[in-house]
């Protein structure tokens, strides 16, 4: 596969044109942070309302995903990826065209959509490659799609800049002409006209392949009654961190109390509406009416280890990329500019990382063992990177070799963190073939949920410490020391969770996938379940 990638036939052209369309729906999700600064000068913006922007670009985020999952099964990956794309110019525009406060929110709100995009290219891609070879053509795909968040930071000041003679632009304090407003507009237009693109030369699944469709999406099939309750405990968390979300957009004063409780009760309704989905899926099951045949069966404790392996990787990811710069600022004593580009180093490494996590999957030999090492590798990464204030204080070394030992820490356990993203949804497709964007939507709300978690959590150590309103460097060293252990232990329970609990999917290594004919005939449509009336 590594010699045909760089041709643009068949379904390396698939692969190609998907993961640029992931590429395009992250640099349109991130495309607030390069141009930030600017925004707040031309608004007048709090450092308050600049955090609520911030939140209400990942608020929707989480739900999206599991809607996307769900139209993505029923409708398949084609429409669904051209139709988001083409939607990303809405919020792009109407945050670009923005005159207060409330329209930037908007904007935000609805720009989380774009940011579930992921989900999509994750049954694309399983559709056109075997079991055999599917880690590295989905690291590939999440990889390199991945790195349209750094494309942004790295691009959109320079395009603002260029576009400073048409009107709409602002003038900074220093000078500097940006038009922040053509670029964001830019960047929307640009994915629409590749939603076009993208719809006119993709199909669902290569000649002569049925794409298989649950009898319902609405929400996920299990095919046990254990499972069942399981689900519903795993849903509980989605829930939560919503709620949590606008806890934090009630502190910033952006909902009052009133508002604040209309959110809760809206978030307990659309569990118990989530709930009564399943439900409506699986009552069959659940009367007693359905059984499975075996062969049809799967493990529900799989996606549910496989949503906790995400909260750690992917989840600690988006925390850790978000406060590095504060951290090798604050510990190292370094200009912005610097902290930042050292900070960045965290994610150029997915560009091979994540491909790589799913190449190791590939070769060897047990995408369990691999889940399992390199969860392991991470946990013991971050408690590494825990000492580095410490290591700072007792090793003397000069500061410069101080900084790029710690810069060589934080990239090693990078590789470790999305490698093991990689490996991760190197499993999501072999968990069961028919609901595979719904188990990858689920699965990557749980990224979304650990970010807010361990961003939330990150907030709050200082005063939890004593800090207070404006705390002392030692106690922000302490904060940073305990942040970075958390993340360590809760990836080494989760990698205990992934030697004992999780099980090898069936045909992990196989040519075909489950349901496809060997002899490459056209396969049925799995009915639900390949139920058996009991």
């Amino acid at each position: 596969m590594l010699g045909e990638m760089w041709s643009f036939k068949g379904r390396y052209k698939i692969l190609h044109m998907t993961w640029f369309a992931f590429f395009l729906t992250f640099v349109v999700w991130f495309n607030l942070p390069p141009l930030a600064t600017t925004i707040k000068e031309q608004f007048g913006l709090q450092p308050g309302q600049m955090g609520t922007l911030a939140l209400c670009n990942v608020a929707l985020t989480v739900p999206a995903r599991i809607i996307i999952g769900m139209l993505l099964d029923k409708y398949g990956p084609r429409l669904t990826y051209s139709v988001l794309l083409v939607y990303a110019a809405i919020p792009c525009l109407i945050f670009a065209t923005a005159q207060d406060f409330n329209q930037l929110v908007l904007g935000r709100l609805l720009m989380g959509i774009v940011g579930a995009g992921f989900v999509i290219g994750i049954r694309m891609t399983a559709e056109w490659f075997p079991p055999k070879e599917i880690g590295l053509a989905e690291g590939i795909y999440g990889g390199w799609g991945n790195f349209g968040s750094a494309f942004s930071a790295l691009t959109l000041v320079v395009v603002a800049g260029a576009l400073g003679f048409f009107p709409g632009a602002f003038e900074l304090a220093t000078g500097d002409v940006l038009n922040w407003r053509m670029a964001i507009a830019a960047t929307g237009i640009i994915a629409a006209i590749y939603g076009v693109i993208y719809y006119l030369n993709v199909q669902d699944t290569p000649p002569g392949k049925v794409y298989q469709r649950p009898a319902s999406s609405r929400g996920i099939e299990v095919t046990s009654v254990r499972d069942f309750w399981l689900l519903m405990v795993m849903n509980v968390p989605l829930t939560l961190i919503l709620m949590v979300l606008a806890w934090r957009l009630q502190k910033v004063g952006f909902l009052n109390a009133t508002g604040f409780t209309v959110a809760i009760v809206a978030l307990l309704g659309l569990y118990g509406f989530q709930a009564y989905n399943c439900w409506s899926v699986n009552k069959d099951l659940l009367a007693g009416r359905k059984r499975y045949a075996p062969e049809d069966r799967y493990k529900f404790k799989q996606v549910a280890i496989l949503e906790l392996t995400y909260i750690v990787n992917f989840g600690s990811e988006l925390a850790v990329v978000s406060i590095l710069p504060a951290f090798f600022e604050g510990t190292f004593g370094l200009p912005k500019a610097l902290a930042g580009t050292l900070g960045a180093s965290y994610a150029f490494v997915n560009l091979v990382a994540r491909p790589g996590g799913g190449l190791i999957s590939d070769r060897l030999g047990s995408r369990k063992a691999t889940m399992a090492i390199l969860t392991l590798g991470m946990g013991i990464g971050y408690l590494v990177m825990s000492s580095i204030p410490s290591l700072r204080d007792g090793l003397g070394l000069p500061a410069g070799v101080m900084v790029a030992l710690a810069v060589v820490m934080t990239m090693t356990c990078s590789f470790f963190v999305q490698a093991g993203e990689g490996s991760t949804f190197a499993l999501v497709p072999l968990v069961k073939r028919r609901i595979t964007g719904q188990v990858a939507g689920n699965v990557g709300a749980y990224g979304n949920v650990g970010a807010v978690a361990y961003l939330t959590i990150f907030s709050l150590l200082p005063m939890w410490l004593g800090g207070g309103a404006d705390p002392a460097p030692a106690i922000l060293d302490r904060s940073n020391v305990i942040f970075f252990q958390l993340l360590g232990v809760t990836s080494l329970i989760v990698a205990f969770l992934c030697f004992f609990m999780l099980e090898e999917p069936k045909g992990s290594f196989a040519d075909f996938h489950e349901g496809e004919d060997p002899n490459g005939a056209p396969s049925e449509p799995a009915l639900v379940g390949s139920v058996l009336e009991s």
